[in-house]
């Protein structure tokens, strides 16, 4: 029997490798993703069986056994490719096609779609070097991007014309329906000549988990609304279900390497161009929980980067209480605080991309965000707004669905609050003790308070230049990438 690449794609992403060979085989857990036991497949005394969950296989560098999911099944249950399959999918609840004539006709459909995409990404490509194309192609050089970024990203440009695609596919033989299902041309409801969809937009290809374009993105040049258009919702592409450069950052993943959400194009573009190739973005959309499912396929805690402005407060805020309910043990989110008015992209032109890996040092976890969410600005001078804080809290954590989790998160904000009723230490007066006190002449041991700062021949008491930046880091850690120079100094 024969399944359609897509379901085999859906299952594998599905499915957890370590927790199948887990069943049959005791595994240690060597490093990230990395599992260690005896194979099952031969007699040895030290392990050489090993399994990782990001890249998908087991291998054994004993016998050479190595396959994924669907291959250990075989190998250890008897059953045929179709029986291991069938039974893994009723493991995670994903129906299995059949091979009925609607399900082939549905993946020719696809195939069909594909092609148009596929062809339509290279007419914008082509469209971009000629002289329809110039303004699109000195904005993308004007942002900073080479020919070399252009071409890898298979960047292009949508003539301001009513057919100018359309005509195009229309030559290369591809059916009008075909091109309207793909969501590159608007067919008007009073059945008049259909027309292009994108229109003077620099156009940014968007490819579903293999790597196919399925979908595009196109920003305006000069005034219009939207800024950006996104293809709409077809049978190829669900905003909701995928993200931008998903299929770069799932091979970047397989490398240890950080998963970073931005929030636009040239940002993710950027990142990329940087080191940092998990970057991904979502398609015109607050994330979505189809996104982060994605996202912890590829990483038990990505890092999500918003614009450091209000608007990005507002999308991390979001994308918190988006999370919470689907919280599980080890997968969260952390996040990323930029400095006013910069993105990721801004940021690496005018800093370069130590700033993002310093960035990355000063993540906060989703706890310090969700105590944000409530107790940022809010008054608690008073038992009755404590208490009003409290229950914000709680009604907050109570959304989080795993009672582990949920549990942990209790127990953390509890001492956060508990650390709110303690009194303040009493202001230190001339004459009273010194909140510092300066060790004996020889050597202190070397984790005694104060050590490090005495062997370096520091002040404690410090000038109150140096006091005042240290407590601002204490107190916004983040603005660290700011004051860094100070600070060095």
């Amino acid at each position: 029997m024969a399944f359609p690449p897509g379901f085999l794609d859906e299952l594998r992403a599905r499915l957890s490798l370590s927790d199948i060979v887990g069943r049959k085989v005791t595994l240690k857990r060597r490093s990230g993703s990395e599992y260690a036991g005896l194979c099952p497949f031969h007699n040895e005394k030290t392990p050489s069986f090993t399994v990782n969950d990001k890249k998908g296989f087991f291998h054994c560098f004993g016998c050479g056994a190595h396959g994924d999911a669907v291959g250990f099944v075989m190998k250890t249950e008897g059953l045929t490719f179709p029986e291991s399959v069938e039974k893994l999918a009723r493991e995670v609840n994903l129906p299995v096609p059949r091979a009925t004539p609607a399900e082939r006709e549905r993946a020719e459909r696809t195939a069909s779609l594909q092609q148009v995409a596929e062809e339509a990404a290279r007419w914008f490509q082509k469209q971009l070097r000629l002289p329809v194309g110039r303004h699109g192609l000195d904005y993308l050089r004007g942002r900073g991007l080479d020919d070399d970024a252009i071409d890898s990203f298979r960047l292009g440009f949508a003539p301001d014309s009513r057919d100018g695609l359309l005509g195009a596919l229309k030559r290369d033989g591809l059916p009008v329906d075909k091109i309207v299902e793909a969501g590159l041309a608007i067919q008007p409801e009073d059945r008049r000549e259909p027309y292009d969809r994108f229109r003077g937009r620099v156009m940014f290809p968007i490819n579903d988990r293999r790597g196919r374009v399925i979908a595009f993105g196109g920003r305006v040049l000069g005034p219009g609304e939207p800024k950006y258009l996104n293809s709409p919702e077809t049978p190829l592409f669900h905003k909701g279900g995928n993200l931008y450069c998903l299929d770069r950052a799932r091979q970047a993943a397989t490398g240890d390497r950080p998963v970073i959400v931005a929030e636009g194009y040239m940002d993710v573009i950027a990142l990329h161009r940087a080191g940092f190739t998990g970057a991904v973005a979502p398609l015109g959309t607050a994330l979505t929980e189809g996104q982060l499912a994605e996202l912890w396929k590829l990483t038990d805690e990505p890092f999500l980067c918003f614009d450091g402005d209000n608007a990005g407060r507002r999308a991390a805020a979001r994308a918190a209480e988006r999370a919470l309910p689907l919280l599980r043990p080890g997968k969260s989110l952390r996040f990323l605080a930029l400095p006013a008015g910069e993105d990721p992209d801004s940021l690496i032109r005018s800093r370069g991309a130590e700033a993002i890996r310093r960035i990355l040092d000063l993540a906060r976890p989703l706890s310090d965000l969700v105590w944000s969410l409530e107790a940022e600005g809010r008054p608690i001078d008073t038992p009755e707004r404590r208490a009003s804080l409290q229950r914000a809290i709680e009604h907050r954590v109570g959304e989080i669905a795993d009672p582990v989790v949920r549990d942990y998160y209790r127990s953390e904000m509890r001492d956060r609050l508990n650390r709110l009723r303690r009194p303040p230490p009493p202001p230190w007066r001339p004459g009273g003790p010194r909140r510092f006190v300066r060790g004996p002449a020889s050597d202190p041991s070397p984790f005694a308070a104060g050590a490090a700062a005495q062997r370096a021949g520091l002040d404690l008491d410090g000038s109150r230049q140096e006091r005042a930046l240290l407590g601002a880091l204490i107190e916004r850690p983040a603005m660290l990438h700011v004051l860094a120079e100070d600070v060095a100094a």
